[in-house]
């Protein structure tokens, strides 16, 4: 037999197997494809995990990048806190050095207003 002869018997056979109502994945054709499918599964499962453990650390990048500026905002917070404590320390420490008679009021000042 040829080679065309037996592929057209093939099809000639799936053809009739479809229309008689036989099941078209029999075991034939898991056992003659076998590596196919499971090379196939085994793709699908890694495509699956790759896109799980994408998710994944895209998430954990997120959650990084808000702590992460978080800590900034709270850096420049202390940091005006601390040099508005020295800044004013600096000035005592200058106005006493240069033994001038200046002291930070206790009271905020008044507002004065004219009186008509």
């Amino acid at each position: 037999m040829s080679k065309d002869n037996k592929n057209s018997n093939r099809g000639k056979k799936v053809f009739k197997e479809a229309v008689q109502g036989r099941t078209f994945f029999s075991f034939d054709f898991f056992k003659r494809n076998i590596v196919y499918i499971a090379a196939i599964t085994i793709m699908m499962l890694m495509y699956i995990s790759n896109k799980y453990v994408c998710q994944n650390s895209m998430k954990e990048v997120m959650d990084l990048k808000a702590q992460l500026e978080n800590a900034k905002t709270d850096c420049v917070n202390t940091s005006a806190r601390y040099n508005s404590l020295i800044r004013e320390s600096r000035m005592k420490q200058y106005v006493d050095s240069m033994h001038i008679d200046i002291s930070a009021p206790d009271q905020p000042p008044y507002h004065l207003s004219n009186a008509d």
